[in-house]
């Protein structure tokens, strides 16, 4: 029987045949042809008032820490159920977490609790756009406007996803992108620093480029560049650029398969769903589905265990997500003490199945028919 894996990245034709090309201009390194060529895409096609590309989502999320000069003793809002990498960055910098839980709908934060969790202290708010759907954004705008601090999108998940018609990553004051081989669009490595507030675009160059204002200087606004500020490599390679812009010209192929992907799985399993099995994907009516990933959350972690197993009994191997930040071994002590039902919920009950380009019917069909005949069992 044919083993279904969990994520295989998808190859448009052309990733070689870029990289080739750029091997062959003679400069590999960051900021080449291809770095300059996707800048310019992501700022035609959605809008973005400047971007830079990074090597990850992390690196940009580092950036974006440096920008907004967190310190220690500094307060971060983020949801508990994330990727380490949300909060890290801010880690690094010595800053505190606030863990604000996830809402009944979705993983993402629950809007609703955020102001309560402002202090003071609190220099940022960082939603994530779980699954690539978006976090309510209106309510922490207000808020970060009522209270002077930043929102940083956490949009690793959300390319071309919106926002009640805005773009994911136009909204806060930066937004990370990641261009992680599970990603929709992939570079195998690979991330994207936007800035929405001009204040943040000279300095972000800098500290990009290791803190020097080689960017300027390559433009011909200064006659020599120096050490001016704090930074580092941030910047990928020409290689991973030119295997990143093949992706992006058949960006729109690729959502096309991937949103038949998703509607395959919803249609086919909303009985299962309507009996009370499982929850599938709740998008909001301000939200648009970028065809991420698809998710079931069960009724109990001892349901998902036994449905991983029977999945991977049939060669369909399905992965649990990410586990409450506030309960890690690094941070549990850390923590205030706040009980995070959701995030907790979703760590012990959500489970992703196998979603990627290549998925021919015959394999929807294989797995969805294994769901079917665990529940009816």
């Amino acid at each position: 029987m044919k083993r279904i894996g969990f994520n295989v990245p998808h190859i448009t034709g052309n990733e070689t045949i870029y990289i080739l090309e750029a091997v062959s201009s003679g400069k590999i390194s960051g900021d080449g042809l291809f770095t300059a060529k996707c800048h310019s895409y992501f700022q035609e096609r959605f809008g973005f008032p400047k971007i830079l590309l990074t090597t990850s989502c992390t690196d940009a999320l580092e950036m974006a820490a440096i920008l907004l000069d967190i310190q220690p003793g500094d307060e971060i809002i983020a949801p508990s159920y994330t990727f380490v990498s949300t909060v890290n960055a801010f880690v690094l910098r010595g800053a505190k977490i606030v863990f604000a839980d996830s809402s009944s709908e979705s993983p993402n934060m629950d809007v609703n609790l955020v102001e309560s969790l402002i202090t003071a202290k609190t220099k940022a708010i960082v939603p994530v756009h779980y699954a690539g759907i978006a976090c309510d954004m209106d309510p922490l705008i207000a808020l970060a406007t009522k209270y002077g601090i930043h929102i940083i999108e956490d949009a690793a998940q959300a390319i071309d996803s919106y926002y009640k018609g805005k773009v994911l990553g136009s909204i806060g004051s930066l937004a990370a992108f990641s261009f992680h081989e599970t990603k929709n669009i992939i570079a195998g490595e690979g991330g994207m620093l936007v800035i929405n507030d001009s204040q943040f675009a000279g300095r972000a160059e800098i500290i990009r480029e290791k803190g020097t204002n080689r960017s300027a200087f390559f433009r011909g606004e200064v006659d020599k560049y120096n050490w001016v500020d704090v930074g580092s490599s941030f910047l990928p390679s020409d290689i991973i650029a030119a295997f990143l812009y093949a992706q992006l010209e058949q960006l729109d192929v690729i959502q096309q398969k991937r949103k038949q992907i998703w509607e395959y799985y919803h249609t086919t399993l909303l009985p299962l769903q309507e009996k009370g099995h499982f929850r599938m994907p709740f998008i909001p009516e301000y939200a648009t589905n970028n065809a991420h990933m698809f998710y079931l959350v069960c009724n109990s972690i001892e349901e998902r265990t036994a449905l991983i197993k029977h999945l991977r009994d049939n060669n369909i191997f399905a992965v649990f997500h990410y586990l409450s930040l506030h309960k890690s071994e690094y941070y549990a002590d850390k923590h205030d003490g706040r009980e995070l039902m959701w995030a907790d919920h979703y760590t012990d009950c959500l489970v992703r199945i196998p979603f990627y380009f290549e998925l021919s019917d015959a394999d929807l069909s294989h797995v969805t028919s294994t769901i079917q005949s665990f529940f009816i069992k």
